[in-house]
């Protein structure tokens, strides 16, 4: 009887401590930062990025900032007009010339907004 009551005892506490544990977790979240896009444009730009990471980060949709969502739908935008999936395979650009220019464009301004926010949180 005593070995029942141990086991038992035992098993309420593994279940009741993993019932809690799980009660207790939050969910994990993603979220993107201006210092994420920068660093996929940059690798995209030097063509080191692969379409793939592309999707990762542009294609999850950004919810606590209207501006880097509309960074990244103009992103995604250049994109579908501009991709060369094909090309990047084979060791080329994820983009096409034009595709290139547009991302350099968007890149320039994504950085010197956040530099500007970085000015005013100085003073």
């Amino acid at each position: 009887m005593a070995l029942y009551l141990l086991i038992f005892l035992v098993t309420l506490l593994v279940v009741g401590g993993s019932i809690a544990m799980l009660m207790l977790a939050r969910t994990p979240r993603y979220r993107t930062e201006p210092q994420h896009l920068l660093r996929l444009f940059e690798r995209v730009l030097n063509g080191q990025a692969s379409e793939s990471e592309w999707h990762t980060v542009v294609g999850y949709p950004i919810r606590h900032d209207a501006y880097l969502e509309g960074v990244r739908r103009s992103a995604q935008r250049i994109m579908e007009e501009h991709g060369r999936s094909l090309r990047s395979q084979q060791g080329g650009s994820l983009l096409s010339r034009t595709g290139r220019e547009e991302l350099t464009a968007l890149r320039d301004h994504l950085a010197a907004r956040l530099a500007l926010e970085e000015g005013r949180r100085e003073f």
